[in-house]
């Protein structure tokens, strides 16, 4: 390793990780109650009430229904990473590779702020 290299990065680039990884986390949550909304309030009404579509409407529901819980399911573990991130960020281990050791860049963590592998590290798992 470099004697220049940064072990780790500083208290003022961890501070700016934790505000943009807490807007996500809002952003997210805001989110999930949306679609956690559209779960919980699929099709209740009495609007219609004709035979004839009910057959095609209910199944498109239950699709609709379906693809709902899985965004927010999708949701709810991208917010769980995060907040595993804010966890790191504590524990001033935020944007260390997992396998290498070495820092994830920053152009990297603010595309993907919970990673843990660094570009080089993901792409060995793919091989």
């Amino acid at each position: 390793m470099e004697e220049n290299t940064p072990v780790r990065y500083s208290d003022e680039e961890l501070a700016e990780f934790k505000e943009l990884i807490e807007k996500k986390i809002a952003e997210a949550r805001a989110g999930l109650e949306v679609y956690m909304d559209a779960c919980n309030n699929a099709g209740n009404d009495t609007v219609d009430t004709s035979p004839t579509f009910k057959v095609l409407e209910e199944g498109s529901q239950v699709l609709a229904k379906e693809e709902n819980a899985q965004q927010a399911a999708r949701l709810y573990k991208y917010i769980q990473n995060l907040e595993a991130a804010l966890l790191r960020i504590e524990n001033k281990t935020y944007g260390i590779c997992r396998e290498t050791g070495k820092l994830i860049p920053k152009e990297r963590l603010r595309s993907v702020p919970h990673a843990t592998l660094s570009i080089e590290a993901k792409l060995n798992h793919k091989k």
